[in-house]
């Protein structure tokens, strides 16, 4: 069974559906029986390969010939804690490795149900950090932003820490807190975020009149979203709006063809939205298919540090393709794709195998979309309820508008 999500690592959410968005599932159920596996590339031999052995095999030696406890260790806790570590090596936030037991567990909490903040968390420069606080998340209430940089879970330290242990850390049974050691940009000093867990419903669009202009916010790429943002386009209609201010602020993703069906609103049919590239180049272009209602029409999309791969692709897409101007603050910035390989005795592997590209050749990984109009949202707006950067969206679509 293979499923396609974009959206980054894992929401801290009830509806663990929206976990893991960003991965694509490609669970391959390995055989259960003993097999060889030849590892090509790889010798003893000095100077013919990149890799030579000897050194390991002289390590797992000298541990059991002088380990104090030799007696006590566990060979195969030795060779999965190897494979983590080739893991690690690799240097990439969104691969990882599960041992059987971590596997089975993983694979249950994407499945399942369970209590938490409502934030979505991923791993910039080494840090964990929050990628978006969901819209009415007890996360939210709390204050916390997106690109805060975490770097306690009720007092331990997250230095080195997976995404997965994180959330293992963070949720917990509702209605019990959880305290979390924060860093802001333009702060002097760490400072201490309680959060209450609770089960968490996110709305998927939001729609409100904006002078002439209807506002839709949009939360997440999930699987109402097409629909939902349909009944937005009606009220916009029966509103008499101008223009549209699309709204993907601490927006984290979803899934990718919520992302191509909504841009083919705003693209004529035909029109390249994303290609996805592995390591010998394209594999794969999506192109856009809708009615094409919007195309043309005064538009102008807002985005910020939270706004994240399904968000990316859309707002890049229509900047790309429609010229349509981007307002806020560059996005986060998560534009790869992960597959979820289960090996042989249960473990998992999750890789990084490939990454998104837009229409102009923009590679979203790490660098994201850079703003049209930069403007900046304080700890002061948000205290004294300003939105310096709707503000700035509803200009821009008026000066469109005069054109």
């Amino acid at each position: 069974m293979q499923k396609k999500l974009i959206s980054f690592t894992l929401v801290i959410l009830s509806a663990a559906a929206l976990m893991g968005s960003g991965f694509y599932w490609g669970n391959e159920v390995g055989k259960r029986t003993p097999e060889v596996v030849v590892a090509k590339g790889v010798t003893n031999v000095d100077g013919q390969a990149p890799a030579d052995f000897r050194t390991f095999w002289s390590a797992w030696k000298t541990i059991d010939d002088i380990y104090l406890r030799a007696d006590k260790i566990d060979g195969q806790a030795r060779v999965y804690g190897a494979i983590r570590g080739l893991v690690g090596s690799l240097g990439d936030p969104y691969s990882e490795y599960f041992n059987p037991q971590e596997g089975k567990k993983f694979m249950e909490d994407v499945q399942g149900n369970f209590s938490g903040i409502g934030a979505e968390l991923g791993i910039r420069k080494g840090q964990l950090t929050v990628i978006a606080p969901l819209k009415g998340s007890p996360a939210a209430a709390a204050g916390l932003r997106a690109g805060d940089w975490i770097f306690k879970i009720n007092s331990t330290s997250t230095d080195g820490i997976q995404i997965d242990e994180a959330v293992n850390y963070i949720r917990g049974p509702e209605n019990t807190e959880v305290v979390l050691n924060v860093f802001r940009e333009g702060w002097t000093a760490a400072k201490d975020i309680s959060i209450k867990r609770g089960r968490i419903e996110v709305p998927t669009v939001d729609f409100e009149m904006k002078n002439k202009f209807a506002h839709i916010s949009l939360h997440n790429f999930n699987g109402n979203a097409s629909k939902d943002f349909y009944g937005a386009l009606k009220q916009a209609a029966s509103n008499n709006a101008e223009g549209i201010i699309l709204d993907l602020r601490d927006d984290p993703g979803g899934f990718l063809d919520v992302a191509v069906d909504l841009a083919g609103w705003f693209l004529k049919s035909g029109t390249i939205v994303v290609s996805e590239n592995d390591k010998t180049g394209p594999i794969e272009t999506l192109k856009a298919s809708g009615s094409a209602d919007l195309y043309g029409f005064p538009t102008v999309i807002l985005i910020n540090k939270g706004s994240a791969s399904a968000s990316e692709i859309l707002a890049g897409a229509l900047r790309d393709q429609a010229k349509i101007p981007l307002v806020g603050e560059t996005s986060y910035g998560k534009g790869t794709v992960q597959q979820l390989k289960e090996l042989p005795d249960g473990s998992q592997l999750k890789l990084t195998i490939a990454h998104w590209v837009l229409p102009s050749g923009h590679i979203l990984e790490g660098s994201g979309l850079k703003p049209d109009y930069e403007i900046q949202l304080s700890d002061d707006d948000i205290k004294n309820n300003r939105d310096p950067q709707l503000d700035k969206a509803i200009q821009v679509l008026e000066n469109i508008i005069k054109k």
